[in-house]
């Protein structure tokens, strides 16, 4: 039977929805038909599945392994836990492709997948943009491959924690605070600290898809709050936080300092670039323009993408970049097959960290100062804020402004840049700004201010 998705959870970069609303177990299981259609067309046989701790995911992944089995396709369940390890098991398991059902740093009443296919098949890599366009026309058109897939299951939790410890290389150990947020990476983060050296605090590791202690989203600076009680009051060497997939990572320092994801990778950039010199280094658009910069005084070739972890990974395999990054703290690794696991940066970081004698915090106060906004989030209605973008974008055209167009608009004057852009994956915009001085940054804000209250919105207060 055909089926027709609601097109607002079709995402630029996954699928994303509210269960019982616009998301259910009949549309995973039309996903699973459309997802393995494309699988074996083109010409692959064998998927891992794999699911994050929400209340529904169990019942989404079953929809979602009965439509992948139907056509033909044979399913590895490789069972809870963190996005990144369904990323690994596809490797390890020598599978066709992977589907993990996640709503990552979403509500608990949100849901949904994220998907890939190995680039040894026609068109492989990220699921994304056009092609899940496609799937949605599969389903619609009752187009689908029929079969009688195999569905077993594959426990890679032991071969995941070894490739972690694999990328662990640090002389000495730390003590540190790691903050699991009640997100899928509970259980491994157990399994790899106790074979770190050093010292490990675990707050929030039990796996709860309520998320009773705040939201999973550590680039939102309020959910580190707990983290950097806990960094002071234990005198750690840093903490570490993980979104509810634990793709992305969050970090504080000795002082529980908030290091943002592009100061991260300002400061992986320092290490990858020595092994690489001269190569790419993918940032997105909301990052700093210190980043930017350093990367530039380390030898290597900046690049400013689009945000969306599908869409920096694509970029990546293209370029052949052997690090990339967004500022929301998805860190890729071209030693890591370009995947972006918050885990595996961690034990980057903590190489690092070892191997330079440096803190973090000495690490963070290497980098120039600017004066930067936090990120702006402000709730507009799914079918809006694209228009609002555009809107915004027509009357700076007109106005002459120097801007990029990569991802929403970001405006270059001489007082610094400020970017304004529709989130993929909720009902918001985003926005941010970045000086050298105070009065600019004042400047920039009241520019980007004035923008928005002439499209009938406002700023958020600081």
């Amino acid at each position: 039977m055909s089926h027709r998705f609601d097109p607002v959870i079709l995402r630029e970069y996954d699928i994303r929805g509210t269960v019982g609303k616009n998301l259910n177990p009949d549309d995973a299981h039309a996903l699973g038909r459309a997802f393995g259609t494309m699988a074996r067309r083109a010409g692959g046989r064998k998927i891992a599945i794999g699911y994050d701790g929400r209340t529904h995911s169990p019942k989404l992944e079953a929809a979602l392994v009965e439509g992948l089995t139907s056509t033909g396709i044979n399913v590895v369940r490789v069972g809870r836990g963190p996005t990144p390890m369904l990323y690994f098991a596809t490797k390890h398991l020598g599978a066709d492709g992977g589907m993990m059902v996640t709503g990552s740093h979403n509500p608990p009443n949100q849901n949904g997948f994220k998907m890939l296919l190995s680039r040894d098949l026609k068109n492989g890599g990220p699921v994304y943009g056009d092609k899940i366009k496609a799937l949605a026309v599969l389903a619609e058109k009752d187009d689908f491959e029929n079969g009688a897939g195999k569905a077993e299951s594959a426990d890679v939790q032991d071969a995941y924690v070894a490739h972690l410890l694999a990328a662990h290389k640090s002389p000495r150990g730390f003590k540190i605070a790691w903050d699991c947020g009640n997100g899928a990476s509970g259980e491994i983060v157990r399994r790899l600290t106790s074979k770190l050296p050093g010292k490990h605090i675990l707050l929030f590791d039990t796996i709860d898809g309520t998320f009773p202690n705040h939201k999973p989203d550590p680039s939102d600076a309020k959910n580190l709050k707990d983290l950097q009680d806990t960094v002071l009051k234990n005198e750690c060497d840093l903490g570490i936080a993980f979104d509810g997939d634990a793709d992305r990572i969050g970090a504080v320092d000795g002082k529980a300092r908030v290091v943002a994801g592009d100061q991260l990778l300002a400061i992986y950039a320092h290490d990858v670039l020595k092994e690489h010199p001269g190569s790419a280094v993918i940032a997105d658009v909301k990052a700093s323009l210190v980043l930017f910069e350093e990367i530039e005084k380390l030898g290597g070739k900046p690049l400013m993408w689009k945000t969306g972890n599908s869409l920096i990974k694509a970029k990546m395999a293209e370029t052949g970049a052997p690090l990339a990054g967004e500022m929301s703290g998805h860190i890729f690794f071209g030693d890591n097959f370009g995947f972006d696991d918050g885990i595996y940066a961690a034990m980057k970081l903590l190489s690092l960290l070892g191997n330079s004698g440096k803190s973090l915090a000495d690490w963070r106060d290497s980098l120039p100062s600017t004066f930067i906004t936090p990120e702006y989030r402000f709730h507009v209605d799914e079918a809006g804020k694209f228009a609002v973008v555009d809107e915004i974008k027509a009357r700076l055209k007109k106005e002459g402004a120097r801007m990029s167009e990569i991802d929403g608009v970001r405006v270059t004057t001489l007082d610094g840049w400020w970017l304004l852009r529709a989130s993929n994956t909720e009902a918001l915009l985003a926005a941010r700004a970045e000086s050298k001085t105070e009065a600019g940054l004042l400047r920039l804000k009241d520019a980007l201010e004035g923008q928005l209250k002439a499209s009938g919105l406002g700023l958020p207060k600081d």
